[in-house]
């Protein structure tokens, strides 16, 4: 099966006048997102009290609404439309319009292009600046969920890591290395090759480096696993058919690190992406058995089903030990914890360092994805130490929190945030600019986070 990627996106941009014979979009002050004809034949749309919040509910609802209406459309913007609003607006009108789809019929009808009209002509190229940024973020999200979307049956690690190539192809100055199983052997990837075990599809490693820049080196971390089973431990049928979306962590970091290099961002960041099918088979990893991390730490398994914390350890120590970096962000669906914890909307943000859950946080809420600061209890810090090994890979204690604390023994002590998204990033039902299926969750955030961390 083929599965095209990029999904097409609505283009933007702003002009000082309208395109003749387009249909304009007047602008009103009614409930954010409400979308109808006036009796002249204009689409107008509410934008409600003017919140960025608002203005990205507004743009999603319009492009919805007007999938099979027409391919292009003029938005005429008022005095209010600031350069905040405008990239709330572009943002949500680009997401709020995306739909993946592999049916053998025709591509579903979209809005194909939308024009910004400025109502000060010198205005233009700075609403124009904020509208080209907001797209760039969008098509970060919009890669995200495409290779979130994309089913188990042809979405292995291989799949994945050449999706990678492909993405960075025509990227100057942005290089993927995608190391094997022999690779992952010979160095000692214990976890890794422990949770890829089960599958005769083998796992794989993919390494992003961008150097635009001589500020703090970054690292990102993401969660690969491209289809769980949950191994031995098996998971519920009900349910599982979700799992292809297990490795949105991984897919954030490689669209990430892609968006900072096409937008050839000032900064220093590498991202990795252990990827592997945690199946079921003979050859499976166990509950009991011992694990062997990348550097030599010994995990003893306790449940199969929880196999992202060990393919993101291997993934960390080998950051700490190769990269050099200055500050490590991991990002994962890990813990069923974090939706009970926080329900579907929020991420779970776990750091041992106040500056960068800051940091994280703020770069969240300027792009429209929400982060609550969990703690680090350390009162939970010694469950994590094991009786057969090093460490157990599944304390008893809340989990989300004693899974944050397991990974941060493979940190180095540099600082360190890890993002839990089992709950936002995927949705049932749409809402705001999220669609049903994979959201695409956090890659926005790591772009805003890498481009404003100053160390």
């Amino acid at each position: 099966m083929h599965v095209p990627l990029p999904t097409p996106l609505v283009a933007v941009e702003v002009a000082d006048e309208p395109r003749p014979g387009v249909p304009p979009v007047v602008l009103t002050d009614d409930e954010a997102g409400e979308t109808r004809k006036d009796d002249e034949g204009r689409w107008r749309l509410g934008v409600g009290g003017g919140k960025p919040a608002h203005w990205r509910r507004a743009g999603a609802a319009l492009t919805r609404e007007l999938a099979g209406s027409g391919a292009r459309f003029d938005v005429e913007l008022t005095d209010a439309a600031d350069a905040e609003s405008v990239r709330a607006f572009v943002l949500g009108a680009v997401l709020g319009g995306y739909k993946f789809s592999l049916t053998s019929g025709d591509a579903p009808e979209r809005v194909e292009s939308l024009r910004l009209v400025a109502p000060d002509e010198g205005y233009t190229d700075v609403l124009a600046a904020e509208a080209f940024r907001a797209h760039l973020l969008a098509s970060a999200t919009a890669f995200n969920r495409d290779l979130a979307n994309a089913p188990s049956n042809v979405k292995d690690p291989a799949w994945v890591a050449a999706a990678a190539v492909d993405a960075a192809r025509g990227t100057p100055g942005l290089q993927v290395q995608v190391r094997d199983e022999k690779w992952l052997a010979k160095r000692g990837f214990g976890g890794v090759l422990a949770v890829g075990g089960g599958s005769t599809r083998p796992p794989r490693l993919v390494e992003l480096t961008w150097r635009g820049g001589d500020g703090p080196h970054v690292v990102l971390v993401g969660k690969g696993i491209t289809f769980d089973t949950g191994g031995i431990s098996v998971k519920p049928a009900e349910g599982m058919h979700l799992m292809r979306t297990d490795m949105s962590g991984g897919a954030a970091v490689i669209a990430a690190v892609v968006a900072l290099a096409r937008r050839g961002s000032p900064v220093r960041v590498t991202g990795l992406v252990p990827l592997a099918e945690n199946h079921v088979s003979g050859s499976a990893y166990r509950p009991g058995d011992v694990v062997r991390q990348y550097g030599g730490t010994t995990t003893e398994i306790g449940n199969t089903d929880a196999e992202g914390r060990l393919v993101l350890a291997d993934a960390l120590a080998y950051a700490v030990d190769e990269l050099e970096p200055d500050v490590l962000v991991d990002v994962a669906t890990l813990t069923g914890a974090m939706k009970v914890a926080l329900g579907l909307r929020t991420g779970g943000l776990f750091s041992n360092s106040d500056a960068v859950a800051e940091a994280l946080a703020g770069a969240g809420e300027r792009v429209g994805e929400a982060w609550w600061r969990m703690p680090l209890l350390e009162d939970h810090a010694d469950d994590v130490r094991g009786q057969l090994a090093d460490l157990r890979q599944t304390p008893p204690g809340p989990g989300g929190i004693t899974a944050a604390l397991f990974l941060r023994e493979f940190t180095g002590g540099l600082p360190w945030a890890h993002l839990d998204i089992a709950g936002p990033a995927r949705a049932e039902e749409a809402h705001d600019e999220v669609v049903p299926g994979a959201t695409g969750f956090s890659a926005r955030t790591l772009v805003e986070f890498v481009e404003a961390y100053k160390g």
